[in-house]
């Protein structure tokens, strides 16, 4: 086993973090192979933790535990399960069942779309683990097909390719699965992430709730999420924009499967919002939930930009006694800097705002308090009084 010895005075801040950055590390000892478990102790030799170990990686340590345990498949297989055990979910359910280092399984994501199971190994340990992995869901979940999506750029920092592909059962083109009492249809072959955006069921239930009788307009609606919890809601008209043709096609798919009407446009945001305050449009309730601006520290100030502008925009198309559901999901736009933006915003649109209610991820996205990275979901419900 590799231990990792900590440059002196860094074990206290390293110890309320998840993971060990190559540059706060002495030196390091003993040998094993890369991906393995190493043991982490301060300057002085105090255990600090145990986490898997990349050279090739900016973080060297991913911790997966603080005190000393047994490394063996028995360790990971009761963690996975532990996982599943603590959420609340039904065989039709959208959930998700691992966040990586929130669940102390640093690398792994695993959602669960009715009887289908889509899964990432971000990280070089847990790909060392996929077959375990695999294997536990299958004997635990019964699921009719496992799907990998580990088709993402950070898997390159870890010096993994990227990689996509069945490893269980079947899994269609299509599948279903219920959220807040509406059917789904998506692609976690095709679709973004592992095929659909979990974290925000809890915050479309409450746009639900704003919707009765209300013109709603969903901006980047990806499949539609947010649009169709607002016409099952009760609204009296709902448009929904988004850029990609094929999000456009899955919105209608699923009004359609929940006899719901939507009315689906392929349109830049910015772009058609604009056109609307031409046109002197207004409406009751408006989602944003743009992708993130900003994937990286170095682009918070022009990722800042474009929050602000979207958000100008949409508080000038909100009527009198209208809500804005406004998101970010950018980790390195934190919720003070959120909130900085959302109030300069109000103030270059004249418009006075009431802050009505603040949220994060859903509840199965749930993160460790030290874990700053993990809370990248901000939502701020805002009224046009």
């Amino acid at each position: 086993m590799y231990k990792v010895i900590l440059k002196q005075g860094k074990e206290n801040k390293v110890f309320s973090r998840v993971w060990v950055y190559a540059n706060e590390v002495e030196r390091i000892e003993g040998k094993d192979k890369q991906g393995s478990v190493a043991e982490v102790v301060s300057h002085d030799g105090r255990l600090v933790g145990y986490g898997f170990i990349n050279h090739l990686s900016k973080i060297i340590v991913r911790f997966l535990s603080k005190k000393e345990e047994t490394f063996d498949e028995n360790f990971f297989r009761s963690l996975l399960i532990k996982s599943i055990e603590r959420r609340d979910f039904d065989v039709n359910s959208g959930v998700r069942l691992v966040f990586g280092e929130s669940d102390n399984l640093p690398g792994l994501i695993v959602d669960k779309y009715g009887e289908y199971l889509s899964v990432q190994f971000l990280t070089l340990g847990m790909d060392l683990l996929r077959d375990l992995v695999v294997n536990t869901l299958v004997e635990r979940l019964s699921p009719k097909g496992v799907y990998e999506r580990s088709d993402v750029p950070i898997r390159e920092k870890e010096g993994l390719r990227q990689k996509k592909g069945l490893l269980y059962g079947e899994v269609p083109d299509e599948i279903t699965f219920v959220e807040n009492g509406l059917t789904m249809a998506i692609s976690v072959k095709e679709g973004q992430k592992t095929g659909y955006f979990l974290d925000q069921k809890r915050n479309r239930e409450r746009f639900a709730h704003y919707a009765s009788g209300k013109t709603v307009l969903d901006c980047f609606s990806n499949v539609g999420g947010f649009a169709l919890n607002a016409a099952k809601g009760g609204a009296k008209e709902v448009t929904a924009l988004d850029v990609s043709p094929l999000a456009v096609q899955s919105i209608l798919r699923n009004a359609e499967l929940n006899g719901l009407k939507i009315n689906a446009y392929k349109a830049d945001v910015f772009e058609e919002l604009r056109a609307y305050k031409k046109e002197g449009r207004k409406f009751d309730l408006i989602c944003l939930d743009p992708p993130a601006f900003t994937k990286s520290a170095d682009t918070v100030d022009k990722a800042y930009s474009g929050y602000r502008d979207v958000n100008i925009l949409a508080l000038k198309l909100l009527s009198e006694g209208g809500v804005l559901f406004t998101c970010s999901c950018s980790q390195h736009m934190t919720i003070d800097l959120f909130l900085k933006m959302l109030k300069e915003s109000a103030i270059n649109a004249k418009a006075d705002v009431s802050l009505l209610e603040l949220s994060i991820q859903n509840v199965d996205h749930a993160c460790k308090i030290t874990e700053d990275e993990a809370l990248y979901l901000k939502v701020a419900v805002v009224r046009r009084n």
